[in-house]
């Protein structure tokens, strides 16, 4: 019967998300500009998105270099506690612009074909993970105020109406404003953001969490939430993300 029930909230949502786009056709997140014939990503532009394919690092999804190699130079240099990732696209130049405008230019829509590329991409990794609930990395009430929106919790809710797994957004909590991550190591990194998130016990019946977020570079960040979450009671974490660096290995 809940699955019954699961499956009509899907459906309602994805027609919903139908009526909305053929009111105000989405926008192309590789050229900005409106995609023609009813599709999402212009014909032209979906040639020039990097998608994460062959050989990839076992634990966070990363593409490898070197085929021979089963791991990436970060997650050799600072093991991971949670399962295995998976991203969709390759961080590069493209990429990372369409990152941008969802991140400072309010261009929040691509936020939804990427949730629904995720899901066809992944389907059937996803529901291996057999996950009870999506949690978004959260930002700071201080960034929240100034951005909006926190738009690793939109992608965890578009990736809930598409597969059916219950969002939570409020058991993971960022409790300190930390300093920008881009010029630090990934040792750094993880010093900086390992007191930088809460969480208070998990529901019992809560075992498998997946966590969401926008771009995966070295981990820090997952990692952090994943030792929070483990240690309010999550026995398996998976991490799902949009773009994520390229395997030194």
């Amino acid at each position: 019967m809940k699955i019954k029930k699961d499956f009509g909230l899907v459906t309602v949502l994805k027609l919903k998300a139908l009526l909305l786009d053929s009111i105000y056709p989405p926008r192309c997140p590789v050229c900005h500009e409106i995609a023609k014939a009813g599709r999402s990503i212009c014909k032209d532009c979906l040639p020039l998105m990097d998608f994460v394919k062959g050989a990839v690092c076992l634990k966070c999804g990363k593409e490898l270099y070197d085929e021979s190699q089963d791991s990436c130079s970060d997650c050799a240099a600072l093991p991971k506690s949670f399962e295995y990732g998976l991203a969709l696209l390759n961080y590069d130049d493209i990429s990372s612009e369409s990152m941008i405008k969802i991140k400072y230019k309010n261009k929040r829509e691509y936020i939804k074909i990427y949730a629904r590329l995720i899901a066809l991409k992944y389907r059937t990794e996803i529901k291996k993970m057999e996950a009870e609930a999506l949690i978004p990395v959260p930002v700071h009430k201080n960034r929240l105020k100034i951005r909006g929106y926190n738009q690793s919790e939109l992608l965890a809710r578009y990736l809930s109406q598409e597969t059916g797994i219950k969002l939570i957004n409020n058991a993971l909590v960022r409790v300190r404003d930390t300093r920008a991550q881009k010029a630090l190591t990934s040792e750094e990194r993880f010093k900086n953001l390992s007191e930088a998130f809460c969480c208070d016990k998990l529901p019992e019946n809560l075992h498998n969490i997946i966590i969401v977020d926008d771009i995966y570079t070295t981990g820090s960040t997952m990692e952090a939430c994943t030792r929070v979450l483990k240690r309010a009671g999550a026995e398996k974490v998976y991490c799902i993300s949009i773009c994520i660096g390229k395997g030194t290995y």
